[in-house]
């Protein structure tokens, strides 16, 4: 979750989430996971699942499409337009971190 608003991501997706105050090329890790897939069933979070994180990558900071706003009342003569251009980040996944994956490699090893 990132901004208020919820991503669907796996490994090696780019995604265009609200901007974040990184520079280009350093990481970021997202701890509020909210369900993640495993093999068998999901897993659901009560908000957030404990120990699940995602790692990413910032690609650049970006715009968004140019949004106009015309307001108007009737029989006044009043009209305005605005214009809004939304700040955003581009991050690619790199690696999405499971409680449960974590548990498999220590067993593993």
């Amino acid at each position: 979750m990132v901004g208020g608003k919820q991503y669907r991501v796996s490994p090696g997706n780019v995604v265009t989430v609200e901007k974040v105050e990184q520079k280009e090329g350093s990481a970021l890790t997202f701890d509020q996971v909210l369900l993640y897939q495993t093999s068998t069933a999901p897993v659901l979070g009560t908000p957030f699942v404990t120990g699940a994180t995602v790692t990413a990558e910032v690609l650049g900071q970006v715009k968004g499409p140019k949004i106009r706003v015309f307001t108007y009342k009737p029989k006044k003569r009043q009209r305005r337009t605005l214009g809004h251009r939304q700040q955003l980040t581009q991050v690619k996944i790199l690696e999405i971190k499971t409680p449960s994956s974590t548990k498999e490699k220590h067993e593993s090893a």
